[in-house]
C-alpha cells in the first residue's frame, strides 16, 4: 500500500484524477469496476451439496451405511430403507443447521451496514458505503462512522477514535499537512482516516485512497485466515467417544460373525446377528439428538442476549475456566461519567452542585459553553468526556441548546493536541468572559487568581497545593480530571494563544466510565464458578486497575501490568506468572494473543470478549471467541463463536450457567442412549453366545432406536437449569464423556434392563421364536421409555420433582402410542415383523419393562438420602476469601 501520508493531499488528488469536487459518474463506475464494490472479501462458502456430504464423513455413520447394504444382500430391504432414511434425515438436519447459522450472521450484518457523505459531479450526496470507490470526496463530520482508508485534505478539528483498529481508547486528533518521513506507525498516520474508525469531533474532507480488502482492515481479514479455530471441548470429546465406540463395535461386531461361523451358522444368517449388534450398538439418532439440543440452547441464548454462530460453542461455553474481558462497554456503561467535583477548597459529588450558588453556576456554565457535544433523546454527539459534562447539567435541570442560546460563543480557540486547552469568548454576568478547560497540569500553570464563595482574589501557595492533592487523589482512583478557569476580556477581539494566561481558577471536574451495575455481581459468580476473569484494555494501568478492583477482578495478590512490562517477559515466564496477573493495560492486539495462548498452554479453556478489529486473530484464537454487537466491526464478529447484543459481561456469565446445562443435558441424554443401547448389545451377544435365535430384526432396534429413543432423549436436553450449575468448577479440556464412571453406570443400568428383556424372550419362546422376539423388542422399547424418567438427572425423581419436566411426559406418551400402534395394527405389525401377542404376555412385557426403573429410583433415592446426611463440601479459604473480598 502506497505512503499517501507522505504525499502532499494536491499530488494525491491528481494521482486520483480528482477534485474537492469528486467524482463524475463515469468515473465512479470505471473505478468501481477496477477496484470493486468497498466491502471485505469472504471465502467461497460451501455448496448444499457440499455441507450435506460432510454429513457422512463419521464412522459410525459409514458403519450404519455397510449394515444397510448387508440388509440389503441378504433380502431385507425394509432394515434397509429404514436405515438410509435414518441417515439422510440426519444430514439434511445438519446441513439446514449449517445455513440457519449463516443466515443469522448475515443479517447481522445486514444490520450494521453504514452510509458514507461523498461529493460527486460537485454535489453533496448520501450512498451506501459499498458504493465507496478510490477517488470519492468523503464528507465526515462528528459521530460518522469511517467507511474507507483516505488522506485528509480539508481539516476541522477532527478527532477520531481508532480504537478498532489500535485498540487506543483515546481519540486521535488528525491533521492535514505531509508528514515528512516514509515509515511510521499506523497510529501516527495522523492526516489519514481508516475504515472502521469514528469520527467523535470536528470535521473533514478526505480522499478516498483505499476500500475493500485494500484497507487496514483488509490487512487484518487477511492475517485471519492464518489463525486456526479451536475445537470445543464437547467436539473433543464427541470425536474421541465416536472412534472409540466404532473400534469397539467392529471388534464385537467381528467376534460375533466370527464365534456364529464356527458354531456353524450360514453366512448369511451370521451376517445378520452381526448387523444387529450393530444397530443396536449404535446410536443413529445421537448426532440429531446433540444437534437438536445445541440448537434450543441457542434459542434461549438469544433471548439472553447472545447469537451462537456456531453451535458447538453454547457448550464450549459451559467449559470456560478464564474470561479475558474488555473494560469500555463489556464491564463498564461506555458512558463517561462526572463523579467528584473539586470546588471552593472541598471535594463533592457533581450531582450535588447548587446552579444557583455563583461559585456552582460559573463551574456547570463553563463545561457546557466550552464544549461542543450535545446529546438529546439518547443521541449523544461529540467526544465522551464533552458528552459528560453535558450531562452532568441534564441531571442539574440545564439544557446545553437554551444556555448557549442565552451565551453565544462570540470566538473561540479550537481544542489542540499541543496545547491540551480549548476556550471559549461568551458575553456572560455583564462582562466578556474566555472560559477555558483542558489538562490539569497545562492549566494551572497560567492561573494567577482563584474564584472562592467569599469572591475572587489572587491564588496562594496552599492554594495550588491544594488543587495539586485534589487532583492526585482523583488521578490516582483511576478518574479523569479536567481543570476549569476564566478570564475577564475587554471586548469582543479575535483570540490568540496569548489569550489563555492570567486565568482565575474555578475548579476541578473529574469523571469516569463507571462500571455497570451488574458487573459486580457477574465476577462473583466467576470466582464462585471457578473461572479467573480477567481484563485485557488499551486504557491506563491507574483507571483500568480502579475499576477492575471495584468489581472484584483485581484482588489481593493479584497483579496489573502493562504491554511494556508484557514485552519484557518471555512466554515461559508469561506462563509462570499468568495465574497472578489480572489486568492487563495499553496492549496490542499480539499481546492478546499472547496471553490467550498462555492460558491455553497452562490447560485452560478461554473465552476472549473484543470489538475492534484489531481483537479479531485473538478472538479466532481463543476457545470461545465473544463479539461485541453494538459496538464491534464486521471483522470481529466474523471471527468470534458468539456475539453479544447488550455488549454485556453478565450475559456471558448467563451463557456460561446455560452452556453447563446443555452440557450436563447432553450428557444424561448420551447416558440415556447408551445404557439404552447396552441392554440390546448384551441381549443380542447372549442369545448368540447361547445360540438361540435373534431376539431381534435389525428393523426392531432401529424403530427403538429412532422413534421410541429420539424423543425422550431430546426431552432430556430440554430439563431446566439446576442452581448449583455455577457452584461447580469448570472441566478440564482433556476430560472425556467416557469416564470411568459413566461406563460403569451405562453398563450397570443397560445389564438391568437386558435381564428383564432376556426375561421376556424367555416366556415368548415357549410359545415360538417369532413371540419371543416380538416379547423382547416390546419389553426393551418400554423400558427405555421408562429409563428416560431415570435420565433426566443423577438424583432420584422425588428429589427433582416428578412432573418437572413435562416434555418428558409428552415424550413417553408419544412413544407408548407408537409402541401399541406397532403391536396392535395388522399393517404395522408385517411392515416391523411382530407377532400377536396374548393379554398375558402384554402383562410380562409391563411389568418387565418396569421394574428396571424402580430398581434404578430405589438405588437414587438411597443414594441421595445418604448425600442429604453427609456434610456439604465447603469451597476451600482461599475461594471463600475471594467470594467475601468481591461481596
Amino acid at each position: 500500500m502506497k505512503n499517501y501520508f507522505s504525499k502532499p493531499y494536491e499530488e494525491v488528488l491528481k494521482e486520483f484524477n480528482t477534485s474537492k469536487s469528486g467524482l463524475s459518474d463515469k468515473q465512479v463506475s470505471e473505478n468501481l469496476e477496477k477496484f470493486g464494490p468497498n466491502q471485505l472479501s469472504e471465502k467461497k462458502k460451501d455448496t448444499v451439496l457440499q455441507v450435506f456430504l460432510s454429513q457422512f464423513k463419521d464412522l459410525l455413520v459409514l458403519i450404519l451405511i455397510a449394515a444397510a447394504i448387508i440388509s440389503a444382500i441378504t433380502g431385507n430391504l425394509e432394515s434397509t430403507l429404514v436405515i438410509f432414511a435414518v441417515i439422510i434425515l440426519n444430514a439434511i438436519l445438519g446441513t439446514v443447521q449449517h445455513f440457519k447459522a449463516e443466515q443469522s450472521l448475515d443479517s447481522l450484518k445486514a444490520l450494521s451496514a453504514p452510509s458514507a457523505k461523498v461529493y460527486r459531479n460537485g454535489k453533496k450526496v448520501e450512498i451506501p458505503s459499498k458504493e465507496i470507490v478510490p477517488g470519492d470526496i468523503l464528507i465526515l463530520e462528528a459521530g460518522d462512522m469511517i467507511s474507507a482508508d483516505g488522506r485528509i485534505i480539508e481539516n476541522f478539528s477532527l478527532q477520531v477514535n481508532e480504537s478498532s483498529l489500535t485498540g487506543e481508547s483515546e481519540s486521535v486528533n488528525k491533521f492535514a499537512h505531509t508528514i515528512e518521513k516514509e515509515e511510521i506507525a499506523l497510529g501516527d498516520q495522523k492526516n489519514m482516516v481508516f475504515s472502521g474508525s469514528l469520527v467523535t469531533y470536528g470535521r473533514a474532507l478526505v480522499i478516498v485512497t483505499g476500500t475493500g480488502m485494500n484497507t487496514e482492515i483488509g490487512k487484518i481479514a487477511h492475517l485471519m485466515e492464518e489463525t486456526q479455530e479451536k475445537q470445543t471441548p464437547l467436539q473433543v470429546s464427541l470425536d474421541d467417544f465416536s472412534k472409540k465406540l466404532a473400534f469397539g463395535i467392529l471388534v464385537v461386531c467381528v467376534l460375533v460373525f466370527a464365534l456364529s461361523l464356527y458354531r456353524g451358522t450360514t453366512l448369511l444368517d451370521s451376517l445378520m446377528f452381526a448387523v444387529a449388534l450393530a444397530v443396536a450398538a449404535i446410536p443413529e439418532a445421537l448426532s440429531s439428538i446433540v444437534t437438536i439440543v445445541l440448537a434450543l440452547g441457542t434459542q434461549k441464548m438469544a433471548k439472553e442476549n447472545a447469537i451462537v454462530k456456531k453451535l458447538r460453542a453454547v457448550e464450549g461455553l459451559g467449559s470456560v475456566s478464564v474470561i479475558c474481558s474488555d473494560k469500555t462497554g463489556t464491564l463498564t456503561q461506555n458512558k463517561m461519567t462526572v463523579k467528584k467535583v473539586f470546588l471552593d477548597g472541598k471535594l463533592v459529588d457533581g450531582e450535588a452542585l447548587d446552579v444557583k450558588d455563583e461559585l456552582s453556576n460559573y463551574l456547570i456554565s463553563s463545561s457546557i459553553l466550552c464544549n461542543d457535544s450535545t446529546s438529546k433523546d439518547g443521541v449523544e454527539i461529540g467526544d465522551p468526556t464533552e458528552v459528560a459534562l453535558v450531562n452532568l447539567g441534564h441531571k442539574l435541570s440545564l439544557d446545553e441548546h437554551e444556555i448557549r442560546k442565552t451565551y453565544a460563543r462570540l470566538e473561540e480557540i479550537p481544542f489542540d493536541s499541543d496545547r491540551k486547552l480549548m476556550s471559549t469568548l461568551h458575553h456572560f454576568d455583564d462582562k466578556y468572559l474566555l472560559f477555558t478547560k483542558g489538562a490539569f497540569d497545562v492549566l494551572l500553570d497560567r492561573i494567577v487568581k482563584i474564584k472562592t464563595s467569599s469572591g475572587v482574589r489572587d491564588i496562594t501557595y496552599e492554594d495550588k497545593q491544594n488543587i495539586i492533592n485534589a487532583n492526585k487523589q482523583l488521578s490516582q482512583s483511576g478518574l479523569r480530571v479536567l481543570a476549569f478557569a476564566y478570564k475577564e476580556v475587554p471586548s469582543v477581539s479575535t483570540l490568540t494563544l496569548e489569550d489563555e494566561n492570567n486565568y482565575t481558577f474555578i475548579g476541578l471536574i473529574s469523571m469516569i466510565d463507571p462500571p455497570r451495575e451488574e458487573s459486580a455481581a457477574a465476577v462473583r459468580d466467576c470466582i464462585s464458578a471457578g473461572i479467573k476473569p480477567v481484563m485485557i484494555t488499551g486504557d491506563h494501568k491507574i483507571t483500568a486497575s480502579a475499576i477492575a478492583k471495584q468489581i472484584g477482578i483485581l484482588q489481593d495478590g493479584d497483579r496489573a501490568i502493562e504491554g511494556i512490562e508484557l514485552d519484557k517477559m518471555t512466554d515461559e515466564e508469561l506462563k509462570e506468572n499468568i495465574e497472578h496477573i489480572s489486568v492487563y493495560a495499553r496492549v496490542s492486539p499480539e499481546h492478546k494473543i499472547r496471553i490467550v495462548r498462555a492460558f491455553q498452554e497452562n490447560n485452560e479453556i478461554v473465552a476472549m470478549t473484543g470489538d475492534g478489529v484489531n481483537d479479531a486473530p485473538a478472538l479466532k484464537q481463543a476457545d470461545i471467541g465473544i463479539a461485541m454487537g453494538i459496538t464491534g466491526t464486521e471483522v470481529s464478529k466474523d471471527a468470534a463463536s458468539v456475539i453479544l447484543t447488550d455488549d454485556n459481561f453478565a450475559t456471558i456469565v448467563k451463557s456460561v450457567a446455560n452452556g453447563r446445562n446443555i452440557y450436563r443435558n447432553i450428557k444424561n441424554s448420551i447416558k440415556f442412549l447408551l445404557s439404552g443401547n447396552a441392554s440390546g448389545i448384551l441381549a443380542v451377544l447372549y442369545t448368540s453366545l447361547m445360540a438361540l435365535p435373534m431376539p431381534f430384526h435389525a428393523v426392531h432396534l432401529l424403530f427403538i432406536n429412532l422413534l421410541t429413543d429420539s424423543l425422550p432423549a431430546i426431552a432430556i436436553g430440554m430439563e431446566e437449569s439446576k442452581k448449583d450449575l455455577l457452584k461447580e468448577k469448570p472441566r478440564s479440556r482433556n476430560a472425556s464423556i467416557l469416564s470411568k464412571d459413566f461406563v460403569y453406570e451405562i453398563s450397570l443400568e443397560g445389564l438391568v434392563i437386558a435381564i428383564f428383556t432376556l426375561a421376556a424372550f424367555y416366556i415368548g419362546l415357549k410359545t415360538d421364536s417369532n413371540v419371543a422376539s416380538t416379547m423382547a423388542f416390546a419389553t426393551l422399547c418400554l423400558s427405555r421409555l421408562f429409563h428416560g424418567f431415570n435420565c433426566r438427572d443423577d438424583k432420584s425423581l422425588f428429589s427433582i420433582g416428578l412432573f418437572s419436566n413435562k416434555y418428558s411426559w409428552m415424550a413417553f406418551g408419544i412413544g407408548l402410542v407408537l409402541l401399541n400402534s406397532v403391536l396392535l395394527i395388522p399393517v404395522l405389525q408385517n411392515l416391523f415383523e411382530v407377532a400377536p401377542l396374548t393379554t398375558s404376555q402384554v402383562g410380562y412385557i409391563y411389568l418387565f419393562a418396569f421394574i428396571p426403573t424402580l430398581i434404578i429410583q430405589a438405588v437414587k433415592a438411597i443414594r441421595d438420602m445418604y448425600n442429604r446426611n453427609r456434610p456439604s463440601k465447603e469451597n476451600t479459604k482461599e475461594e471463600k476469601e475471594k467470594i467475601s473480598q468481591v461481596a
